[in-house]
């Protein structure tokens, strides 16, 4: 019987390092993304996102649901229509953002943390990103949204 219990023990600490490996980011499909207490329509609501892109992380699913966390540790369920493919990223401290994928190249402008920018490529540790009307290159150290 004390091997069982080891075994299922050894199992489920496995389980979830191995579910943590698997985690992967999407980002919010509309303006107006409902997130839930549970993986279903009927579960309550338990907060509503008001942001268009947001970078999420996926950490579990279960049918057309799927468990997200965001950049503030914030989760719940979403429906898995509200979300797309990640294009997006949160910076995590202050930023420049500079006019090619290199630190002695021009800085264009300084980007504060918590700008959520749009991923046109990335390339190394280097992603060509647009805000607002500028585009232009930014490290990715210590951002989020970005496997």
């Amino acid at each position: 019987m004390l091997k069982f219990f080891l075994i299922l023990i050894i199992f489920f600490f496995n389980s979830n390092i191995l579910a943590e490996e698997n985690d992967y980011f999407l980002m919010l499909k509309y303006n107006k993304v409902n997130v839930r207490y549970g993986p279903s329509k009927d579960a309550q609501i338990k907060f509503i996102y008001k942001k268009k892109y947001l970078p999420l992380k996926v950490i579990d699913k279960k049918e057309n649901f799927r468990k997200i966390i965001d950049h503030k540790n914030n989760g719940g369920w979403i429906h898995i229509s509200q979300l797309k493919s990640p294009k997006s990223l949160i910076v995590m401290e202050d930023k420049i953002l500079f006019k090619s994928d290199t630190l002695f190249s021009q800085p264009l402008i300084k980007l504060e943390k918590g700008k959520l920018v749009l991923i046109k490529k990335c390339k190394e540790n280097w992603c060509k990103v647009k805000t607002n009307k500028i585009i232009g290159w930014l490290n990715t150290k210590n951002v989020w949204g970005l496997d």
